[in-house]
């Protein structure tokens, strides 16, 4: 009795599937990002009467009127998002790096049930804390203020989870008592030593952030009353509302959200270069 062999599975047929699942994923996440680029291209009469996907001819006159608006609120609403997202973020950032260094060199006393209650922090939705935060915020008078929206994203459990775990990578122990043993103190350490070693991971942790808070709705929705104060989410959030009694008001919010793409685009390809690095260094290390 002969055993038929079994033959061997084509590594072509076997790379389908999950290069299959690979494209539905990239079809999802671009398709919308393609119709907001096709829709803000479209003057307002040709926004609901031609094919979603084709191309208008009113791009720049969309701009022109997102500029007009409101003596151009727009780039006020745009500014306010860069300096919660890049002040919120850099701060948060220096905290995360503080943080995770401690948790991850140090040995003292709690130190696990302290990360076990930032673990905690990482799974709970931000929309629970939301409320706590405006009452506490309003019992000093910081609501409808710039503070108000700085301050809850200065603290990010998981900044500070992804800090620890990555300086206890890059970060050897030995290198840090070589420096104790050589006089320095421990902020010289955390600055001269551990930063660098850090600053790939930290660079990952501040993009994070950065969109995060640029993206972020519900905190500025519940702090924020003064529209000049609004950061850009919250500004077309108002247009789209606005937008049931005057319909040209959603090619605003069309356009003003396409624009909003930008300065994340310019971000990531601006910092990629860190990631680049710290693989080509990791490369060359003993």
């Amino acid at each position: 009795m002969t055993s038929a062999r079994l033959a061997p599975r084509s590594p072509r047929r076997v790379a389908l599937l999950p290069t299959a699942a690979l494209l539905l994923g990239a079809l999802y996440c671009l398709v919308p990002v393609v119709w907001v680029v096709m829709a803000a291209t479209k003057a307002g009469d040709e926004l609901f009467s031609t094919f979603t996907l084709a191309p208008g001819t009113g791009l720049l006159a969309n701009i022109a009127d997102l500029n007009a608006y409101r003596d151009g609120v727009y780039w006020r609403w745009m500014a306010n998002s860069a300096l919660y997202a890049g002040v919120g973020a850099a701060l948060s950032c220096a905290v995360s790096a503080l943080g995770g260094y401690a948790l991850a060199v140090y040995r003292f006393a709690g130190r696990e049930a302290i990360f076990g209650v930032l673990l905690t922090g990482v799974l709970m939705p931000p929309v629970i804390l939301a409320v706590p935060q405006y009452l506490l915020l309003a019992e000093v008078d910081l609501t409808d203020h710039y503070l108000s929206v700085l301050l809850p994203v200065l603290l990010s459990p998981y900044g500070i989870y992804l800090a620890r775990v990555y300086a206890a990578a890059a970060v050897p122990p030995d290198v840090v008592e070589a420096a104790r043993m050589d006089g320095a103190g421990e902020w010289r350490i955390f600055r001269a030593v551990a930063l660098p070693m850090m600053l790939p991971g930290l660079v990952t942790i501040f993009l994070f952030q950065f969109v995060a808070i640029w993206n972020n709705f519900l905190l500025p929705f519940i702090m924020l009353s003064d529209d000049e104060k609004f950061p850009m989410t919250l500004g077309l959030y108002t247009l789209l509302n606005q937008g049931s009694n005057s319909p040209a008001l959603y090619t605003l919010v069309i356009t003003g959200s396409l624009l909003a793409i930008v300065p994340l685009v310019a971000l990531f390809l601006l910092i990629q270069r860190f990631w680049s690095l710290d693989l080509l260094s990791g490369a060359v290390k003993s």
